[in-house]
């Protein structure tokens, strides 16, 4: 009984380690940090919709917990209207430097996505003013690998502060 136990809790310390974080060094980890960069800058900080629409997930699920749950559609129209509808008081979003996780996702031994964790804060832009801090929130983001694209199929964001 104690050889057994002892065996399922190497195998389980084995399984839980092959899925950890990745370091921060590691090229699948530098490439979702260049993902969330460009991501956000083109998407959130431009207000490039069409980029926006293009790599989001069709069943996008963005869970807020101030604002609730939207779908794809209804993220979208959000945005547009409350991301990108003032340029004279527009937000802007920068990731915390150093907070960024990622752990890959396998099915059966394949790789299909990866599970992204960090902090972001969010300031005013103004024009002609320096950005003006606004709130900090942690967010949890799975992306998924379509055809080497990469899609943002969940969206967590939440603990704003």
């Amino acid at each position: 009984m104690l050889k057994s136990c002892w065996l399922f809790i190497t195998l389980l310390g084995a399984a839980l380690s092959a899925e950890a974080q990745l370091a921060k060094t590691d090229s699948l980890y530098l490439a979702l940090k260049q993902q969330d960069s460009i991501f956000f800058e083109r998407s959130f900080n431009l207000c490039d919709l069409d980029y926006l629409d293009k790599t989001t997930h069709p069943e996008l699920v963005f869970f807020h917990d101030q604002g609730g749950i939207q779908h794809k559609t209804e993220f979208l129209a959000a945005v547009k209207n409350n991301i990108c509808g003032n340029p004279e008081q527009k937000p802007i979003r920068k990731a915390v430097a150093n907070s960024l996780e990622v752990f890959p996702l396998f099915s059966n031994g394949i790789f299909y996505g990866v599970i992204q964790t960090g902090i972001h804060e969010f300031y005013i832009r103004e024009t002609g003013k320096p950005d003006r801090y606004s709130s900090r929130a942690k967010f949890t983001h799975v992306w998924l690998l379509d055809n080497g694209r990469w899609l943002l199929r969940e969206v967590l964001s939440y603990d704003h502060k």
